[in-house]
């Protein structure tokens, strides 16, 4: 029995709150419409705000900035920084920790595509490197 597939249409309207810490707007993913490889919501970060250093640990993560500026720190010890613009893109290789931040006085908003279908299931948090970051 073979299975039917159909393009479904997402009107992005609920949110949550991630492992990480921060809260998304619900997207593609497993959960929304059964997608087996990839998933793609928007993340909102208010200002000042900062994510657990965290790992996605077969997943590789895509991010493009809407609006705003965020800070990520990224490697074994959080020892490389990049700031990531609006209308910039940044990719995150499979298994990098990072721990992004928002360092404007406003709202980040940024649209992310992980090849993790189920969003946070991939999602090893390293409370351990938390401290080592001080925006």
């Amino acid at each position: 029995m073979s299975e039917t597939k159909t393009c479904r249409l997402v009107r992005p309207a609920t949110t949550y709150q991630g492992k990480q810490g921060l809260n998304y707007v619900e997207g593609i993913s497993t959960e929304s419409v059964g997608a087996r490889a990839i998933c793609m919501h928007v993340l909102e970060m208010r200002a000042g705000a900062r994510a657990k250093a965290h790992r996605h640990d077969d997943h590789e993560t895509a991010i493009y900035m809407l609006s705003g500026s965020v800070r990520t720190w990224y490697g074994e010890r959080l020892e490389h920084c990049t700031d990531v613009q609006s209308g910039e893109m940044f990719y995150i290789p499979a298994g990098v920790p990072h721990l992004p931040a928002n360092i404007s006085s406003d709202p980040a908003v940024a649209l992310i595509a992980r090849t993790d279908p189920n969003e946070q299931e991939s999602v090893t948090l390293l409370p351990e490197l938390d401290r080592l970051v001080h925006p």
